[in-house]
C-alpha cells in the first residue's frame, strides 16, 4: 500500500510542495533575528526618508524576509491543485512545527553548556562566549514569536481566500493575477500584523513608528512578489508536465470545488 501511494503523482506533488513551504517557514522563523541593510547588500546608496513620522528610514530588514516569498508561492501553487483545505492543513502543520521548533530551542539553550572548550572555542572568531550568542540566535523574545505566528496564519488564511476568490472571475487565465494580487494582499496583512503584534502591544512601540517599519519592509516585499511572477509560471509548467494535463485540470476542478 505504501508504494502505491508514493507512486501517486499528486501525492507526491502535495510532499514536495509542503516540504518546500514547511522548511522555507520554519528556517525564516529561525533566520528572522539578524537584520541586513538591503541598500549596503546591493551596493547603492543608503535611504534616508520619513513615514508616520518616523524619520531617517532605509531598508534595514529582517533576513526573515528573504524565503518568505517561496512559501507564499508554493501558498499559491498548493491553492491552485489541492484548494483551500490543503493550504490550511499546511499552514496548521507549519505553526505546530515552528512552535515544537521554539519549545526544543528553549530547553536547549537552558543545557548547561560545555565550559572545557565549546565555550570559548570561538574567541579567535570573535565570539568571546558561545552560549550568550547561542541564547542570543535561538532565543527570540515572545514578541517576535508571537507576533510572526499570529501574521503568518492570518496571512496564509487571506492568501488562499483571496486566491480563491480572483479565480472565480478569472478562470483558469491570468495566473499572475491571482497569484501576485493574493501575495501582495497578505503580504501587506503580515507586515502590519507582525510589526504591530511584536512591537507595539509587546514593546509598546509607537504606532506611528511600528507602521513606518511594516510599510518598508512591504515595499521590498511589494517588489519582490512581482518578480516572482515568472517562477510561478515557471512551477505552474513544471506541475502541469508531471502531473499530465487531465490528471491536473481534475485536480484544480476538484480544489475549485469546496473548503
Amino acid at each position: 500500500m505504501i508504494h502505491n501511494i508514493l507512486k501517486d503523482k499528486p501525492t507526491r506533488l502535495f510532499i514536495i510542495l509542503g516540504g518546500f513551504f514547511i522548511a522555507n517557514a520554519i528556517i525564516a522563523e529561525i533566520i528572522g533575528v539578524k537584520l541586513f541593510s538591503l541598500e549596503d547588500s546591493i551596493g547603492i546608496t543608503k535611504a534616508d526618508f520619513s513615514l508616520f513620522g518616523a524619520e531617517h528610514l532605509s531598508f534595514s530588514l529582517s533576513v526573515g524576509v528573504l524565503p518568505w516569498p517561496i512559501v507564499f508561492v508554493m501558498t499559491d501553487i498548493i491553492n491552485e491543485y489541492y484548494g483551500v483545505k490543503g493550504v490550511r492543513f499546511l499552514t496548521l502543520l507549519t505553526t505546530a512545527l515552528i512552535i515544537f521548533a521554539f519549545f526544543v530551542f528553549y530547553f536547549a539553550i537552558r543545557m548547561s553548556p560545555d565550559t572545557n572548550y565549546w565555550l570559548g572555542s570561538y574567541q579567535k572568531e570573535g565570539v568571546p562566549d558561545m552560549q550568550a550568542a547561542f541564547k542570543a540566535i535561538f532565543g527570540q523574545g515572545m514578541n517576535i514569536i508571537v507576533g510572526s505566528l499570529t501574521a503568518f496564519l492570518l496571512g496564509q488564511l487571506v492568501d488562499s481566500l483571496v486566491f480563491r476568490r480572483i479565480k472565480k472571475w478569472t478562470g483558469e487565465k491570468n495566473i499572475w493575477a491571482r497569484s501576485t494580487i493574493s501575495t501582495l494582499v497578505s503580504q501587506f496583512i503580515d507586515s502590519i500584523v507582525v510589526t504591530y503584534v511584536a512591537f507595539t502591544i509587546f514593546r509598546g512601540v509607537p504606532v506611528g513608528q511600528s507602521m513606518a517599519w511594516a510599510f518598508t519592509a512591504y515595499m521590498y516585499k511589494f517588489l519582490i512578489a512581482l518578480l516572482m511572477t515568472p517562477v510561478i509560471y515557471l512551477i505552474h509548467w513544471g506541475a502541469e508536465k508531471f502531473l499530465g494535463k487531465s490528471t491536473a485540470a481534475e485536480m484544480k476542478k476538484s480544489a475549485m470545488s469546496g473548503y
